[in-house]
């Protein structure tokens, strides 16, 4: 899931591949902002056919919880 989070962040929204870790945090590391984040949790929903609610989008805060997220709600 890692991987696929990973390449969703580097061919949607240009983000530097060597900065995506578990660890990086979406917004002070990897610089993306709100515009952004919403994007991402678009294009989680289309790839990953699935509703992500704006409290949960809350807890997106490194990229390690966008995958932990993810593969909770995915098969």
């Amino acid at each position: 899931m890692f991987e696929r989070v990973k390449a969703l962040l580097v061919e949607e929204l240009s983000v530097n591949p060597e900065e995506v870790t578990a660890s990086a945090e979406l917004i002070n590391d990897l610089g993306i902002n709100s515009l952004e984040l919403a994007d991402l949790v678009l294009l989680c929903e289309e790839r990953f056919d699935i509703t992500i609610e704006d409290d949960e989008v809350q807890n997106f805060v490194t990229v390690g919880d966008v995958v932990e997220f993810l593969s909770s709600k995915v098969d």
